[in-house]
């Protein structure tokens, strides 16, 4: 038991995500420190190459134009750069390589020099003499003088060794502190990065034991983590909003199915109870078929709201003129409207392309134009007109009825709401409800002013280029 949850914590993503990090810095940091030694040691050795090739150009023209006394007396008066800490080699040897002359060969008793005399040497190339330890060298270059004598010039890598040690031993010192800072910061890292997850893997073991309120934190930064916890909390939002509309719409259905489902069975109890009149199971039926009806209307009418209200809907967008939707109701409420006595005027250029679902969009217009009859008494007017405002279509209806209460304003757009006035009058109370939902599917809005006793004024205002 005790050992689950280590095992469980080196199985985590968190533990294997901080070893990619710390492995990444301290390989890195280890592979700039290398590249450093190898680029320290090929900077020595140039460095001391370009000496000793200078050196001996200035010794060989000194010998080449005043002789060997010269040379000599050359030699003596720069001690400091023969005999000081790092010194110049200095060997002049004749035509068979025999050694003449050596500077200060006390200096260098850690070489064999006898071997200089048996080593091939040849012009204005580089070659190595080892210790007799073979702890370190000496790095030579010769260059054949003017009487057929050559004259050597080195320098030892024991300066360059020494130096090259000292950064070795401070690689040591410093890889402890670098793989502390690499395991440190490769844990921060690791729990910077995983953060986002371990909040949408709490958020979502929230929204699973019931909190549907739960969202991911979001830092307000531009990377694709941020970006993802602003898309689940948007995905959130829409399954939160479709589970609240569902439940409202079975809500509502519970409540509203109790009176027709009351009607339907005290009509098939009446026929039951009654004589075997044809008649009378005719009407029975047929009022049975009417409340049916009504119920599948206002079931589908429900799910409707529902998928609009959620953004599930599918909208089958078309580009068509606004005259077109407004033709077929014009015809079929302009009857219903002069049996009334009410004025039905309609004002839309026949110009007017809009991008609209055309039966959703008609379904919404024929609600209000419906609504506003309804609701216009006798000798009343009803007009509806169109106008381009700030890159939108308006769309407004205005009629001369009953208008609205202002207790009941703010609810005509709830589900199965009716008011005080409009209960005698036959109807589901989801009209403007399903005006409101189709009218925001459409990425539109929907308004309405009114005043009791002069009339409502409904305004759509559709995107021009939606």
């Amino acid at each position: 038991m005790p050992l689950r949850i280590p095992l469980r914590a080196f199985k985590s993503g968190s533990f294997r995500l901080s070893v990619w990090y710390s492995g990444f810095f301290i390989s890195c940091s280890v592979l700039i420190l290398i590249m450093t030694h190898y680029f320290l040691s090929y900077t020595l050795l140039r460095v001391d190459k370009t000496a000793i090739a200078a050196e001996l150009g200035r010794l060989t023209t000194e010998y080449n134009f005043r002789g060997l006394p010269s040379l000599q007396r050359e030699l003596a008066e720069n001690k400091n750069t023969y005999r000081g800490k790092n010194p110049f080699f200095v060997r002049i040897a004749d035509i068979s390589n025999r050694t003449l002359y050596i500077l200060y060969p006390e200096l260098w008793k850690e070489f064999d020099l006898s071997l200089l005399g048996t080593n091939p040497i040849t012009n204005g190339r580089w070659t190595y003499l080892p210790t007799m330890d073979e702890d370190f060298e000496l790095l030579l270059l010769s260059r054949r003088l003017h009487d057929g004598r050559w004259l050597q010039l080195g320098r030892s890598s024991e300066v360059r060794d020494l130096a090259l040690d000292q950064f070795f031993e401070l690689f040591f010192i410093i890889i402890p502190p670098l793989v502390l800072m690499g395991v440190a910061g490769g844990t921060f890292l690791a729990a910077r990065t995983m953060k986002p997850i371990q909040n949408m893997i709490h958020t979502v073991q929230s929204i699973v034991n019931g909190n549907y309120d739960a969202r991911v934190p979001c830092t307000g930064s531009r990377d694709e983590l941020n970006e993802l916890a602003n898309l689940f909390n948007e995905m959130a939002e829409r399954i939160h909003a479709l589970i609240t509309g569902m439940k409202e719409s079975i809500d509502n259905v519970a409540h509203e199915l109790r009176t027709p489902m009351t009607r339907l069975r005290n009509t098939c109890e009446m026929a039951l109870q009654a004589d075997k009149d044809v008649d009378l199971y005719r009407e029975a039926l047929a009022d049975c078929i009417e409340e049916s009806d009504r119920i599948l209307k206002m079931l589908t009418t429900l799910m409707d709201i529902s998928e609009a209200e959620t953004g599930v809907m599918k909208l089958d967008q078309k580009t068509v003129t606004l005259s077109s939707l407004l033709t077929g109701l014009t015809d079929m409420y302009q009857y219903i409207a002069e049996e009334k006595g009410v004025a039905l005027a309609i004002h839309v250029p026949e110009a007017l392309y809009i991008m609209v679902d055309p039966d959703r969009m008609t379904q919404v217009l024929a609600n209000i134009l419906d609504n506003a009859i309804k609701y216009t008494p006798s000798r009343g007017r009803v007009t509806i007109e169109t106008k381009h405002s700030d890159g939108r279509w308006v769309i407004t209806s205005a009629d001369t009825g009953v208008g609205i209460s202002p207790k009941d304003l703010p609810k005509i757009w709830d589900r199965l709401y009716r008011g005080d006035d409009s209960r005698s009058t036959k109807g589901l109370g989801l009209g403007l409800s399903f005006v409101k939902a189709i009218v925001h599917a459409h990425q539109g809005t929907i308004d309405v002013v009114s005043t009791p006793g002069k009339g409502s004024t409904f305004t759509i205002s559709l995107p021009s280029n939606s």
